[in-house]
């Protein structure tokens, strides 16, 4: 049965549940010390650990700001209102529905576009198409730290006077043309939540070269409160703890291991997974790296002879942990889906929805792990058809 995939009924490739992450963390002995001095200063936020930490990424990034807020959102509702952003936005629907609900939240109404199918990203051409007499500012996304075509969009936002932001809530550990994402737009606001390179425990970053932007957002983390308690416009209380900003510090000194780490494991799954057909990791582009946040692969059910889903339930009989991102695309969300028209079509955005399965991947995977992932995948593509009946007969007849 060594050959057969778990569920008809081998063993599977893992005894236990291999978890989608594991967050890349200092040791508490590298911590204690500086948690110590926090505790016992009584000094837990807006202190001196915050200032470094903002201060090593402005560094790191390239940019003359780097404003430290309590999360990726936050970060992007003060950007969207310290621009001054009014009516349209053109969004890409296929990403995390923060992007877009910070728009809302500031009162800008989302219009929707596709994504390249290949890199999962806006491109400058459906950009264009989605932009609008109303259209104010551009959003697009890194999608699973791929760097998107910046030079690109940015020409199609300077062609209609259009700001241009960044969710880059995967990019820390991103390059663009060799340097990292984060100089190259108005702001780029970057999350440091436990699935991401960079870890903060919670927390955002938003990265900009303009003053008058970067200040805005200062004054927004402290409810718009310019320190005179008169508040200039209305703001959040989006503060970093000190402990947040510690963890942040520690774990930007560890970024460059773990990028190169998830882009060693990311290498590794495309030599073993290239000969399956109907399996496509996304595309980065040459000269680009991409942070591999995810390792994303679309499935095309024709030719892999199961679907993403199928592929899924499968996998999970293995003990192997996925993610399918985005499913539903945001344009289909309750909240949200009254912004899209009622013939708008995002062919490539629903296509990567249903046919798109993130595989775990991380710094700190053991070593043939990838390569057990992957064999279990070719069992399971070499009995798709007997798997594609066993799965037909019910969930419940699934060996987990």
């Amino acid at each position: 049965m060594r050959e057969s995939p778990a569920v008809l009924g081998g063993q599977p490739a893992f005894a236990e549940l291999l978890r989608f992450v594991k967050p890349d963390l200092p040791s508490h002995a590298a911590l204690e010390p500086a948690l110590r001095e926090i505790v016992s200063s009584g000094m837990l936020t807006k202190g001196p650990y915050l200032g470094r930490f903002e201060r090593a990424a402005a560094e790191h990034l390239g940019v003359k700001h780097a404003v430290a807020v309590s999360s990726c959102t936050s970060g992007l509702m003060l950007a969207y209102r310290g621009l001054d952003l009014r009516g349209d936005v053109v969004v890409p629907s296929f990403t995390f529905m923060a992007t877009v609900s910070a728009l809302v939240w500031a009162g800008l109404r989302p219009v929707f576009a596709d994504v390249d199918p290949l890199s999962t990203n806006l491109t400058p051409e459906a950009a264009e198409r989605a932009i609008t007499p109303d259209t104010s500012a551009i959003v697009a996304v890194h999608n699973f730290g791929n760097p998107a075509d910046i030079e690109g969009l940015k020409a199609v936002a300077e062609k209609h006077g259009a700001a241009l932001v960044f969710d880059a809530a995967h990019g820390f550990g991103a390059l663009y043309r060799g340097s990292p994402v984060g100089g190259q737009a108005s702001a780029h606001v970057f999350s440091l939540s436990p699935t991401k390179l960079l870890i903060a425990a919670e927390g955002g970053i938003v990265a900009t070269n303009e003053d008058r932007l970067a200040e805005r957002i200062r004054v927004g983390r402290e409810y718009g409160n310019d320190g005179h308690y008169d508040s200039l416009f209305a703001g959040l209380n989006a503060r970093m703890p000190e402990m947040n900003a510690l963890l942040g510090l520690h774990g930007l000194a560890m970024l460059e291991d773990v990028a190169r780490r998830r882009n060693q494991a990311a290498d590794e799954y495309r030599q073993r997974l290239h000969e399956i057909p109907g399996l496509a990791p996304i595309h980065v582009a040459a000269g680009n790296r991409s942070s591999y946040k995810d390792f994303a692969v679309t499935v095309d059910p024709d030719r892999f002879g199961l679907s993403r889903d199928e592929l899924v339930r499968a996998l999970a009989a293995e003990n192997i942990d996925t993610r399918n991102y985005y499913d539903p695309p945001v344009h289909r969300h309750k909240a949200y889906r009254h912004f899209a028209a009622a013939d708008l079509r995002l062919p490539n955005t629903d296509l990567l929805a249903a046919c798109s399965v993130s595989l775990p991947i991380g710094s700190n995977l053991g070593e043939g792990t990838v390569a057990k992932i992957c064999d279990a995948v070719h069992r399971i593509h070499r009995s798709a058809r007997d798997v594609k009946a066993k799965l037909k007969g019910g969930r419940d007849s699934v060996v987990v």
